[in-house]
């Protein structure tokens, strides 16, 4: 009986620990100073600040996903806590083209940073 009882402690000790080690990667509170702009510039273009706000607006409405080029040069890619989930861009929309201050959660993996907003605010473009 005794045996038994160390066994199942033992059980559930290593479930919690597994259970704690999956929790441990529910993302790194961050805040990521850049410019909101299309992704596809953001590659192919090899751009530092978007070309224009209305360039970044029009890819967006032509459904392009917008990103945040973080000062470092860094990409982000906006995405969603929630399932399903959701698409961006409208968040991101009113920030086109723009610098901006965003708060949230960062996730990594394969080489791609995502980004669970929580907070975005424009902040003046220093040329």
């Amino acid at each position: 009986m005794n045996r038994r009882i160390v066994k199942q402690l033992t059980t559930v000790g290593l479930l919690l620990v597994a259970v704690l080690a999956v929790g441990s990667d529910a993302g790194k509170p961050v805040t990521v100073r850049g410019y909101v702009l299309d992704s596809a510039c953001a590659f192919t273009k090899n751009l530092s600040k978007p070309i224009s706000r209305e360039c970044a607006v029009a890819c967006a409405k032509a459904g392009s996903p917008l990103v945040i080029l973080s000062d470092n040069g860094t990409i982000y890619w906006p995405i969603a806590d929630t399932t399903p989930s959701s698409g961006q861009n409208e968040k991101l929309l009113p920030f086109a083209g723009k610098k901006v201050a965003a708060s949230g959660k960062a996730y990594q993996r394969g080489g791609s940073n995502g980004l669970v907003i929580a907070e975005i605010k424009a902040l003046p473009d220093q040329k």
